[in-house]
């Protein structure tokens, strides 16, 4: 069914738009999630998990994802890191 209104039509363009963004910032949580995850030695994963603190911290933001979410991203790898340094 095409998109006959020009509020609908503007609405499905700025749905692409919001999805691709989106879809950015939830690949780099994933990715410096990972690299939390899998690093090797203490100091290297509490300097990744600086990093994914900031990402996090913005996605919760601009409202990719929720704020409790991010929280509760935070704390599970906080949680890793204090586990495996043991």
């Amino acid at each position: 069914m095409p998109l006959r209104h020009k509020s609908a039509q503007k609405r499905a363009r700025q749905t692409v738009k919001r999805t691709e963004k989106n879809k950015k910032y939830k690949v780099l949580i994933k990715s410096s999630v990972k690299k939390v995850l899998s690093a090797k030695d203490k100091t290297a994963a509490l300097e990744e998990l600086k990093k994914t603190t900031r990402t996090l911290d913005r996605a919760a933001t601009k409202g990719v994802i929720p704020k409790n979410k991010a929280a509760n991203t935070k704390s599970k790898l906080a949680k890793h890191i204090n586990k495996t340094a043991k």
